[in-house]
């Protein structure tokens, strides 16, 4: 597991995907810059490959993440994702398993080892439970489990569900921190997810397809700030 990982609970994730690129990823990036801050709220920025270094160089307090890698090394790799190609361009960590680029449980294995070896931090998805459980064994640094027909449908996970996700994580590893995500359109839906027991959520499509990105983004992280200090109380 990295060690140098410094991601606290509460904490958001967002993801632009290919919804948008260049100058609004940018622009995106930077909203969620001085959410981070004014909220002093930890944010993942899964950015697409191509703008990993621009986000990186423009932005102060959020965490740079790739959206995929391949276990290689350096060498032979025509169009494969080199780890260390990501971290010089500004990741500090990487998103594996997405339900839109799946890895097998082995290369899902290699490849959580080849960011050991370099100190990329990994967020790994689950699709359900028993998944999350058995990526636990791996020991990332965080799992996100959000079952894969909710993405992007504006229905998010039951409590049940949140519940019991992060029970058998923690039961495997105590120090892995869990993200429940998938459907979150906006801050009512975090909220509630943070209140309900979740360590983080985040969003894709909510926030690039927002009238106002920078807004819902603020939304979104006054409503995690707001539910978390609820819990703490």
């Amino acid at each position: 597991m990295y060690k140098a990982f410094s991601i606290k609970a509460p904490f958001f994730e967002i993801g632009p995907k290919a919804y948008l690129y260049g100058i609004d990823v940018l622009s995106l990036a930077k909203a969620a810059d001085a959410a981070a801050i004014k909220y002093d709220v930890d944010i993942i920025f899964t950015a697409p490959f191509v703008d990993i270094y621009p986000v990186a160089k423009a932005t102060k307090r959020i965490f740079v993440f790739a959206p995929h890698m391949d276990p290689i090394y350096p060498g032979r790799g025509l169009a494969d994702i080199l780890p260390e190609g990501i971290k010089a361009a500004g990741a500090i960590g990487v998103m594996l398993n997405h339900c839109e680029r799946p890895l097998s449980l082995a290369n899902l294995k290699k490849a959580i080892d080849r960011a050991d070896e370099i100190d990329l931090a990994t967020i790994v998805c689950a699709d359900s439970i028993a998944e999350a459980k058995a990526i636990a064994c791996f020991n990332p640094n965080i799992i996100v489990a959000e079952p894969s027909d909710l993405i992007g449908s504006g229905q998010v996970s039951d409590l049940d569900y949140i519940v019991e996700s992060i029970r058998m994580i923690k039961s495997v590893n105590p120090d892995i921190l869990v993200l429940q995500a998938a459907g979150i359109s906006n801050g009512q839906d975090v909220y509630q997810v943070i209140r309900a027991g979740a360590e983080a959520t985040g969003s894709s499509s909510g926030i690039a397809r927002a009238k106002d990105r920078a807004a819902m983004v603020d939304e979104m992280i006054h409503a995690v700030r707001q539910a978390w200090d609820e819990r703490q109380r």
